[in-house]
């Protein structure tokens, strides 16, 4: 098997981007700032350990009875006057919502944040179709100006220094070039208050769907979805399968886990339930609500023993930010949706092993993701299990089959592995892996002699004295 075109590009992304001085200090200055926020935030609980695993228990509970839950949900949602699409894949979804836009004649959309927007490549998709499609999370909105992807889960625009978003504004829009953050929220909250005024489609995310009640759960800092759910006369609501949660009642315990994993706030400022289109004397909400149910190869996840409980995630996005590897190489280089840990669990199942096999072996295996999830997945374990499946399945090349047989041989043998000098093995070891070390690291020397020569001898000298 040859390396795909994906882990190509992964790793010339690796190396601009991990030796990009102005990157790394970009994302240091405002990682440092989210961690100071996360670590006040988590002052809020008197037993973390606790909600975490309460948490990590029911929504896993969940995922084991999907189908359970979502034909709860469904059946609460049709009762409240809404409607549900349930869609295999992205094509699937992108056909179902054009044929939305088609019935109804709709020719603006505004879209609060939403990561399973993204999946699908819903905003190109309206735009090829004649639809105004505008990000209104401010986040979104800037990286939509940029005519980038959004590079983190939470925080779209983390890589983005203030200087640089005051730049962009100037080029798109001819505003001065030295505006303050204040001032750029501020313009931006004007041009987008005429969108939502003129809006007819309205997109939404979805945080959690509660089953008991057929209701969608969204949080924000911004208002923006507010507006968004609520001024359009359409509303439609994207979530993946698994955004499912049993009862309003789980919320105290979600809501405040995202909250602070994700922002290091006690609670985000915004936090909605809308359970169907506005009823008969009510004057606000949409006309007609929708909800797509996106598969989009969750299922083939859930069909996996171990990686099915990646699909307990809250996407708060706090593995990202503890993760190393994404601390140094950022969120495009991974050309997925979803980057950092999770993201290298569950790409490869949802857009292909083959492709993607190369992210779960981009991990330190430190296990930081594991110790800071809210739901207490065990990320750097099931990296280790996709590895293992990638290998079962052939997804090597000729040369990295070799090498493992090879390793695994010698490192097998005390024998064999105290047969040569430390001066042979450290020139055999160059020629093998000094390529795949990088040009910008320096291979550790081994020691002329392994500890069980040195112990052996030491154990010689006592028996010696003796």
């Amino acid at each position: 098997m040859k390396i795909s075109s994906e882990h190509k590009s992964f790793l010339k992304q690796s190396e601009i981007k991990g030796f990009d001085k102005d990157h790394r200090s970009t994302i240091a200055f405002n990682m440092s700032k989210y961690d100071a926020a996360v670590e006040k935030g988590m002052g809020l609980y008197k037993n973390l350990e606790l909600a975490r695993d309460r948490a990590g228990y029911l929504k896993y509970k969940v995922v084991s009875e999907l189908d359970k839950y979502l034909i709860e949900f469904e059946d609460n949602f049709l009762k409240n006057g809404g409607k549900v699409i349930w869609a295999r894949d992205s094509a699937d979804a992108i056909k179902q919502i054009l044929g939305i836009v088609k019935k109804h004649g709709l020719k603006a959309m505004v879209k609060s944040k939403s990561m399973t927007t993204e999946e699908i490549d819903l905003n190109q998709a309206l735009e090829k179709n004649g639809v105004e499609a505008m990000e209104t999370d401010l986040g979104e909105f800037i990286v939509q100006q940029a005519n980038q992807r959004p590079y983190h889960i939470v925080t779209p625009a983390m890589h983005m220094s203030k200087e640089s978003i005051a730049e962009l504004y100037h080029e798109k829009f001819e505003t001065p070039k030295d505006l303050s953050p204040e001032e750029l929220t501020l313009y931006t909250r004007k041009l987008l208050r005429e969108k939502f005024t003129k809006a007819d489609l309205g997109i939404s995310g979805a945080n959690f769907l509660l089953a008991d009640m057929g209701a969608v759960c969204v949080t924000e800092n911004e208002g923006n979805a507010i507006l968004s759910m609520s001024y359009p006369r359409i509303h439609i609501a994207i979530a993946g399968i698994e955004k499912i949660i049993p009862s309003m009642d789980d919320l105290d315990l979600y809501w405040p886990l995202l909250a602070t994993h994700g922002t290091g706030q006690h609670v985000t400022v915004y936090n909605s339930i809308i359970s169907g289109p506005k009823q008969e004397g009510e004057k606000d909400g949409p006309e007609e609500m929708y909800v797509v149910l996106l598969d989009n190869g969750r299922s083939k996840l859930l069909k996996k023993e171990r990686q099915r409980q990646a699909l307990s995630c809250i996407r708060c996005g706090a593995c990202l930010n503890a993760c190393p590897v994404y601390r140094n190489i950022g969120g495009h280089t991974y050309n997925t949706t979803y980057s950092g840990p999770i993201g290298s669990v569950i790409s490869p199942h949802m857009s292909g092993m083959k492709n993607f096999k190369h992210l779960s072996f981009a991990s330190s295996l430190c296990g930081k993701c594991t110790t800071v999830c809210p739901v207490k997945i065990p990320l750097h374990e099931l990296l280790l299990v996709n590895r293992n499946d990638a290998m079962k399945k052939g997804y090597h090349t000729f040369m990295e089959k070799k090498s493992i047989r090879i390793a695994t041989k010698g490192l097998s043998s005390r024998n064999m592995m105290d047969m040569l000098s430390g001066k042979t093995k450290n020139k055999m070891t160059k020629l093998a892996v000094k390529k795949m070390w990088g040009p910008r690291r320096e291979l550790p020397e081994m020691a002329e002699k392994s500890f069980s020569q040195l112990w052996k001898e030491q154990q010689d000298e006592v028996s010696g004295e003796a």
